[in-house]
């Protein structure tokens, strides 16, 4: 798609947008890659998004994809002409491209979270007996999904409203299983792998107190949230010894497979990205 030497403009669309660091990371790599076009934060209001959607697909729209991010994900699947598999189980995109004057649609937070533990940790699913998911919210899914492709045995989801796990129980099949938040320590027990999909830590929020200590010693912890970069769970699995990954590279990881539709190239995840975005980050706090 790049070589046609056009300038070609992606988007990132939520609401609010101001927080993202999608254009940070993806204005890098047309940098670094020296492609002509640019990727930009767009605050599009949920009333307004079928119109933003369908302009896609006028002559000469200025972009040629995107992504969509809080709240949009199930709307924009909604509003797509075509989603894929993943995108289908999911009932959420977040990401868009145009393939033949229609709006395609993926979702690709699944593959950023596996391809950010497999760079940080990469024995985190050799053995893949059982997981812990902490939460059953919109984030929760592509968790879940990606977990299961992984091979995992057992996903056990932890939620204080059990009616929404059993929910995502119903909705990714028989490995998975609901459970309110009482059942915590007990499906910890001997546990390979836990992850928070919670808000739980996001900028000094407080947290339950949970012991990793139950989990396998040789089990990986991680947190879908990045800000802190260390959170109260990572801290606490640190503190009893279990290997942890933190949840930054999941949004690195996740807009490889846009750039590379919308740019016609797959860009690498750098320790360099890595630390601009980190003190992006440092500078906002």
């Amino acid at each position: 798609m790049a070589d046609d030497g056009s300038a070609r403009r992606a988007f990132v669309a939520g609401y609010p947008i101001g927080h993202s660091r999608s254009p940070l990371i993806h204005n890098a790599w047309l940098k670094g890659y020296g492609l002509a076009g640019s990727y930009e934060a767009v605050e599009v209001a949920p009333d307004a998004l079928a119109d933003f959607i369908g302009s896609l697909k006028r002559s000469g729209s200025p972009f040629h994809g995107g992504n969509v991010t809080i709240p949009h994900k199930e709307r924009a699947f909604a509003l797509a002409d075509k989603a894929d598999p993943l995108a289908e189980e999911l009932g959420a995109a977040n990401t868009l491209w145009m393939e033949d004057e229609e709006v395609l649609a993926t979702n690709t937070d699944g593959y950023g979270f596996t391809a950010n533990l497999d760079a940080r940790r990469p024995e985190w699913s050799e053995r893949h007996q059982a997981a812990v998911v902490l939460g059953a919210g919109g984030a929760s899914r592509s968790v879940i999904q990606a977990i299961r492709e992984r091979g995992f045995r057992e996903i056990h989801v932890v939620n204080r409203t059990i009616e929404r796990a059993r929910n995502l129980a119903d909705r990714f099949g028989p490995r998975v299983f609901a459970h309110g938040f009482g059942a915590l320590n007990e499906v910890m027990k001997g546990a390979e792998f836990f992850v928070n999909t919670t808000s739980l830590g996001m900028e000094s929020e407080a947290v339950p107190t949970i012991d990793f200590s139950l989990l396998d010693p040789a089990a990986t912890v991680t947190d879908i949230v990045y800000v802190p970069l260390e959170t109260p769970f990572l801290a606490a699995a640190k503190a009893c010894d279990i290997a942890t990954v933190d949840g930054l590279g999941m949004l690195l990881h996740q807009a490889v497979p846009g750039f590379e539709k919308w740019f016609g190239i797959r860009p690498e995840v750098t320790e360099d990205l890595r630390r601009m975005v980190v003190a992006d980050m440092e500078h906002r706090a």
